[in-house]
């Protein structure tokens, strides 16, 4: 879609280069969104890739994300094999609603940014305890977990004119085992629940991520793999109005998936 709003383009080779942040000002990477629909209250766009921040980053450590990072190249990652949690890149991926074209332009951290209940990056790097760095137009950086990054449907915690600059999965979450199971009405359509586990091979504990089917990740911890009664009564904590109603599915489906999957997960794991 044309904008016909923007009278002007900034491309910085340093992000210092942006001196200012007025009302109207926009951060574009992959642009899938903001090339959707008329952005009346916009009218400067601050292009991300002149930055030229590498898009992948694999250490000892960990794996960094660049938010600007194309989902295709996420996809083609190739990690190390101890990483055994690494399939759930792709697998997550997948689980756009977007077109091959889409799929070569979207970013990971616009994805993230976005904040929609049926982001497939934001339950990626929730699942494998991610923290993402956030960069003030004043201040020094500041990191939190993903998943308290994201408050609610099309909610976050970013300032005005606030940057995501990266999202750093920790080695030892790469190395857990995991389950996935997603949930659509439709072959390629929008997720209506998506769920994932992993379980530490090394200490045990379990970590069961729901997402899509509530209108913010929400994460439980066991220090074992949990008994389908333990499951059940953490689910159960999860008031109903936490759950997403909309043409996807009502809040009973989705929290009957959210029980169904849970269950399924937790037995694989501990199979």
């Amino acid at each position: 879609m044309d904008l016909h709003t923007i009278t002007e383009i900034q491309r910085p080779s340093r992000l210092e280069d942006v001196k200012e942040w007025k009302q109207g000002y926009a951060y574009l990477a992959g642009g899938t969104w903001l090339f959707s629909e008329p952005q009346v209250n916009t009218h400067t766009l601050i292009d991300l890739d002149t930055l030229q921040w590498p898009s992948l980053v694999a250490s000892d450590a960990g794996l960094e994300i660049a938010s600007t990072c194309k989902v295709v190249d996420l996809d083609r990652f190739a990690a190390p094999p101890e990483w055994i949690a690494a399939p759930l890149l792709s697998e997550c991926c997948h689980s756009f609603l977007a077109s091959f074209k889409i799929w070569n332009e979207a970013s990971v951290g616009g994805n993230i940014i976005m904040s929609l209940p049926a982001g497939p990056m934001i339950s990626l790097t929730t699942a494998l305890e991610g923290v993402i760095t956030l960069w003030p137009r004043e201040g020094e950086p500041r990191q939190l977990p993903v998943v308290d990054f994201v408050t609610g449907n099309h909610q976050n915690v970013l300032q005005p004119g606030e940057l995501v600059r990266s999202i750093f999965l920790p080695a030892h979450a790469l190395k857990k085992k995991h389950a996935f199971r997603r949930f659509t009405l439709t072959h390629l359509g929008r997720s209506e629940t998506l769920i994932i586990g992993t379980l530490c091979p090394e200490h045990g504990d379990f970590l069961l991520t729901i997402t899509a089917s509530t209108l913010r990740p929400i994460q439980f911890r066991f220090e074992a793999v949990p008994t389908a009664a333990e499951v059940r009564k953490a689910i159960d904590g999860i008031p109903l109005d936490q759950y997403l109603a909309d043409t996807h599915g009502s809040p009973e489906h989705r929290q009957h998936l959210t029980y169904y999957f849970s269950e399924q997960i937790r037995q694989e794991l501990s199979a």
